[in-house]
């Protein structure tokens, strides 16, 4: 009997990492229903829907307690609003629209009802910037502190969804906004809490830091650019965001594409606030871009007679092309050095 509860697998799950135990764990998955279109392995799943024109685009997140967030800099309005945001930025990384929210949340006893209510205040807030309707959820209790998991539905033409697979040779690689300030805003929130450790009568500094600290504590979703994409008549050959790290997201795109990527140090769009916080911390700026994540930009890529639509957007850089897979992802250094991508970003495990 005792054998049925022996771990028989003597793999650790930090050998596997966060998507090696996806791969894992769904290996060999069957899809029975025909309403299914994607499942496992993008930003969303996609599912049909009654209008044979429209598809749903179904995806969820989690976020624990000292594992994504920490409460002693972490307002909990900006900790609600944060968890629906991350939801509708992967709906808006196939090209959709995020509509629903679900909201789930285990707490401990520590949380008052005030608490409680101002960390629902940031979902609801969210909810009404990107009118998406908050319609259910659940709670529970907890005993290693506060769990927020968030599913949004969202949905799109179904000739306009985009996957991370579409990429093809001699497309453009683009990325929106900038990249590396939530990093550092974390290191910031991270070193100013340390100091408070040792000397709780030491106040927090984060005079000049209002853009790199929002851009960790309150990320927005890039629910512009999909609005923008459709007013310019352009739809991505493959697009995912940035939650962990630019490295990451290009090699997700290289192995959904079967592609290779080539992306330029000098051309990756940095802050100025972003770039002075590197030198203060000794860390190079382009190594928060390439691992840092958390930016919740978007990374896609378009053909290349699409570029006279959007050389003029300044919230869109180029910053590499496709290539075929036998040539590797990789950067190309200020320097001009060639250096092969590895992804060193957030790991889960």
């Amino acid at each position: 009997m005792n054998e049925m509860f022996e771990n028989r697998n003597t793999v650790e799950i930090s050998e596997l990492g966060e998507f090696g135990l996806i791969d894992h764990l769904t290996q060999g998955i069957q899809y029975r229903q025909t309403s299914t279109i994607l499942g496992v392995g993008d930003d969303a799943a996609l599912i049909s829907s009654a209008n044979s024109e429209i598809v749903k685009a179904v995806s969820t997140d989690q976020m624990i307690e000292n594992v994504h967030f920490n409460m002693m800099y972490t307002p909990l309005k900006h900790l609600g609003y944060k968890a629906a945001v991350i939801n509708f930025s992967d709906i808006c990384a196939m090209n959709a629209v995020p509509q629903q929210l679900l909201v789930s949340i285990g707490l401990s006893s520590r949380f008052t009802l005030d608490a409680i209510e101002e960390l629902y205040a940031g979902i609801r807030l969210a909810c009404d910037n990107y009118n998406v309707d908050l319609v259910g959820g659940d709670t529970s209790s907890s005993r290693i502190g506060l769990i927020i998991t968030g599913t949004a539905i969202g949905e799109a033409p179904k000739d306009k969804v985009v996957r991370r697979s579409g990429a093809k040779p001699g497309d453009l690689i683009c990325v929106t906004g900038d990249l590396g300030g939530a990093y550092f805003g974390l290191q910031l929130l991270e070193r100013e809490k340390s100091i408070f450790m040792e000397n709780p009568e030491m106040q927090p500094d984060l005079s000049g830091h209002d853009y790199i600290v929002g851009r960790q504590l309150k990320p927005e979703a890039r629910l512009d650019i999909i609005k923008a994409f459709d007013k310019m008549g352009i739809i991505p050959s493959s697009m995912i965001d940035i939650s962990d790290g630019l490295a990451s997201e290009l090699m997700h795109l290289s192995k959904a594409s079967n592609v290779g990527m080539t992306v330029y140090e000098k051309k990756l769009p940095i802050d100025q606030d972003t770039f002075n916080m590197g030198v203060e911390f000794n860390i190079d700026a382009t190594t928060a871009a390439m691992n840092g994540g958390e930016d919740y930009e978007l990374l896609f890529t378009v053909q290349q007679s699409d570029y006279n639509k959007i050389e003029n957007d300044k919230d869109i850089t180029v910053i590499g092309y496709v290539t075929d897979l036998s040539q590797g992802n990789k950067l190309i250094t200020n320097g001009e050095q060639t250096v092969e991508l590895k992804a060193q970003g957030w790991k889960a495990f």
